[in-house]
């Protein structure tokens, strides 16, 4: 071998290393700023188009059961901050649901955990004078993976 294609070949590979260097630096600097932006929990702002009083089944239907009677009373009680925060069941990719709050317009949020103890959070924070803002924190501390 030659003294030229040893250098060759050794610029070639310092060459391949760089791309690939540059490349897994660029997937990890994506990543990261994807990881920072929130991700899928990415919370929606409470909809002014909807009655919100009328987008919960009343919890009397649920009377049988005594968690998910308390919890969509909850609900009924604060619907604007319900509709503030993303449910991290992730049913608005699986259901198409806006937020939260669309999770007990059926019974939906009867039948999930993660909705129940989402909206459970919501409600005692807001009876202790916490903002949507901190509830948002609470619930993405909890429930993000």
């Amino acid at each position: 071998m030659s003294r030229h294609s040893a250098s060759r070949r050794s610029r070639d590979s310092m060459r391949t290393l760089g791309i690939t260097g540059g490349l897994a630096t660029l997937v990890l600097v994506l990543w990261f700023a994807a990881s920072e932006s929130g991700g899928a929990s990415d919370h929606p702002a409470p909809r002014t188009d909807i009655d919100h009083a009328d987008h919960v089944v009343p919890a009397a239907r649920y009377e049988a059961y005594p968690r998910v009677e308390r919890t969509y009373a909850m609900v009924a009680a604060i619907p604007r901050v319900i509709d503030g925060l993303y449910c991290h069941c992730d049913c608005a990719e699986h259901s198409g649901h806006y937020s939260l709050l669309d999770c007990f317009a059926s019974d939906h949020g009867a039948r999930c955990d993660i909705c129940l103890s989402e909206a459970t959070i919501a409600y005692q924070m807001t009876l202790d004078g916490k903002d949507l803002a901190a509830v948002r924190k609470e619930i993405d501390q909890r429930f993000e993976s």
